[in-house]
């Protein structure tokens, strides 16, 4: 069968054969048993609901041995022969131009050079699922090509609901995933229903198809590296970065240093994804002898390098070893992903990564444990380098929130209504004040082509609008502006492109419009092909959390997710294509509320009307939110939107005098 004809297949009519476990591929850790008996027939008939009961005698052995093998059901035998890769927008089967973008989306976050754990249709951060099983992948491939511009696709949890009847301006899917009545939204809630099969973490961008490789975060990891030096009035030349975490976003951090100009030391248990990581030039050294990495840095530092060095083992021993050695961390962070602490987030020191994998399933009590304890460490020698002058961050990985659950001493001693903890949120430091209250945040796209030509042309595009755009921007925001430009020129040549032909910006609703604006021009004129647009879920209006994106909300309202909610429903009838909106993601299951969305510009005047109406609202929902918490660079920004746009009326807060107070 032809590509084509096997995605309008969808689920096949007759059995594949089994496929051989390929222990080659970066495979998800085994989960913890947690079903009951009758929970585990219970989800042995939700899987076998998707296919003919004449195959189910067949696979009920098959499933049930994956669910005690793996701990879930994810249906290997079902998994495409076809490689798994973003495909130009003509290559697939659809009535809808609108549903192949979405597909060509879905392939790309699934592609084996983009997602972590690609058999188990997992994108980054271990457990950020697109799907839960290959039958939903399947069957929702077949609705897709048969999609037609008067119907929408319903996504629950990973599981295609089906086609219903709509209107060519609703959007074409709508995305929910791992929305949990609030009292069953912890951890091992995840771990029982996501193995029922009736429910999946999204994280941000896996589970809305907008994941574009750890190009997502480069810019902001390198916006905040640039800052952080900044706020030690340091050079980043000859400085020493360290963090760790190389799978999924947190495999950004290497490169967002090497674009800073600094030395980075980024640790990484797992020997597969480094390598991955140093195939792709993401990182350019890899050590596994602690001596001799050390060495390595005081060559660098000595000779103001700009390097980024993976060390193979735990971050605990960089820290504890560099103590020791007498070497100077000048900004240290954390991305590993401890949103998901007990299922391969962050594993313990002292433990091989083999060992803590068969220990992290078949004594999950005694993992946890040892992770706590590890936390403590981590802890102990981070504050130990601070005292001596490094400027420690938390990079919205829960790393302070699960340190100070372990016990840590990660509090502060004079706490006060959102700084509970010894360390800021990199969104408080930096991203929320200097970006996000301003209305620039990570839009992006892609090009449907999947010509590198296409991607040179958006971004020359790009860069001519910001260009343009700085001659008469006020003076509060022209900071941000020139570090666009910058970004946006170097863009080629720091080789960010993993996967699909993409790129991401930093803008606000004004340049994102404009630039959305110029692209469906250029489209509707031949010089370029069909443009997906997107944007990061961690953005102005996007996301509730409140230890990440709302950490710099103070008046109370940073546990509130009213924001997310009002951003999805926004732009489902402004024009979106799809749109999206999750449970968790980035801090964790039930820690977070975010949501997103992506639009498929043709060059058609309806692209043009859909694009201004949708990202002048999903910007601007953000920015009035981020007032009323009385934010003052959100105060200026809203007023300014509001003087832009006659039809804009926010209320703006009253500010009252201190001393009264």
């Amino acid at each position: 069968m032809t590509f084509q004809e096997q995605i309008k297949q969808g689920i096949p009519t007759e059995l594949p054969q089994p496929k051989a476990y390929e222990p080659n591929i970066n495979h998800a850790p085994k989960r913890k048993e947690i079903l009951t008996d009758e929970e585990k027939k219970l989800a042995l008939q939700n899987a076998l609901r998707y296919f003919n009961p004449q195959f189910h005698a067949t696979l009920i052995p098959e499933f049930k041995k994956e669910l005690e093998d793996f701990g879930r059901i994810y249906m290997y035998r079902f998994r495409p022969d076809y490689e798994m890769k973003a495909r130009p927008i003509n290559d697939y089967p659809a009535k809808s131009q609108q549903a192949a973008a979405i597909m060509l989306m879905i392939q790309n976050n699934l592609d084996y050079a983009v997602a972590q754990h690609p058999h188990e249709l997992i994108t980054y951060g271990g457990n950020g699922a697109v799907f839960s099983n290959w039958a939903q992948y399947l069957l929702t491939m077949q609705y897709l090509s048969e999609m037609t511009d008067e119907q929408t696709l319903v996504m629950y949890s990973g599981h295609p609901m089906g086609l219903f009847p709509s209107h060519k301006d609703a959007p074409r899917v709508v995305v929910t995933n791992g929305m949990m009545i609030p009292n069953y939204s912890k951890p091992d809630d995840w771990e029982k229903f996501n193995a029922l099969g009736v429910t999946q973490y999204g994280q941000m961008t896996a589970g809305s198809y907008m994941y574009i490789g750890p190009q997502g975060i480069v810019h902001g990891t390198t916006i905040t590296v640039l800052n952080a030096f900044r706020k030690i009035n340091k050079s980043p030349k000859g400085g020493l970065f360290v963090t760790s975490g190389l799978g999924g976003m947190s495999g950004a951090q290497p490169k967002a240093g090497n674009i800073a100009g600094c030395v980075t030391v980024c640790a990484e248990v797992n020997p597969k994804i480094t390598k991955i990581r140093h195939d792709q030039k993401w990182v350019n050294e890899i050590h596994e002898n602690m001596d001799e990495l050390i060495e390595r840095v005081r060559k660098a530092q000595e000779n103001q390098e700009t390097v980024s060095l993976a060390y193979l083992g735990n971050i605990v021993d960089v820290w504890e070893k560099f103590e020791d050695a007498g070497l100077k961390i000048d900004i240290g962070s954390d991305q590993t992903s401890l949103h998901n602490p007990w299922a391969g987030g962050y594993y313990p020191a002292g433990i091989s990564f083999e060992e803590s994998n068969t220990m992290m399933a078949e004594n999950p009590e005694l993992f946890k444990e040892k992770v706590q304890e590890t936390l403590r460490r981590h802890a102990a020698e981070i504050n130990k380098h601070t005292e001596k002058g490094t400027y420690f961050f938390d990079y919205g990985n829960a790393f302070l929130l699960e340190a100070s659950r372990a016990g840590a001493d990660v509090m502060s001693a004079t706490p006060s209504l959102g700084r509970e903890f010894k360390y800021p949120s990199y969104v408080q430091d930096i991203m929320g004040p200097m970006c996000f209250d301003y209305g620039f945040g990570p839009f992006r796209w892609v090009c449907t082509s999947g010509k590198p030509e296409d991607l040179q042309k958006t971004d020359d595009i790009a860069c001519a609008v910001l260009e343009e755009m700085i001659q008469n921007s006020p003076a509060e925001i022209q900071q941000q502006m020139k570090d666009n430009i910058q970004w946006i020129k170097g863009a080629q040549e720091n080789k960010l492109v993993v996967g699909s032909q993409a790129r991401i910006l930093y803008a606000d609703a004004e340049g994102r419009m404009k630039i959305a604006e110029a692209f469906n021009k250029a489209i509707a004129n031949g010089e370029i092909g069909a443009v997906v647009l997107g944007r990061d879920h961690h953005d102005v209006s996007g996301t509730d959390s409140p230890y990440r994106e709302t950490s710099n909300i103070y008046d109370g309202s940073r546990f509130t997710a009213d924001m997310a909610i009002h951003n999805v429903i926004g732009d489902s009838f402004r024009g979106a294509t799809w749109v999206s909106i999750h449970n968790g993601g980035g801090v964790g299951w039930g820690e977070v509320i975010n949501g997103g969305f992506g639009m498929l510009l043709d060059g058609s005047d309806d692209a043009d009307r859909r694009l201004k109406s949708m990202l002048f609202w999903d910007v601007n929902n953000g920015i009035s939110r981020r007032s009323w918490a009385r934010n003052e660079g959100a105060i200026f920004a809203i007023k300014r939107a509001m003087e832009a746009e006659p039809n804009l009326k926010v209320t703006l807060p009253n500010l009252v005098d201190d001393s009264l107070l």
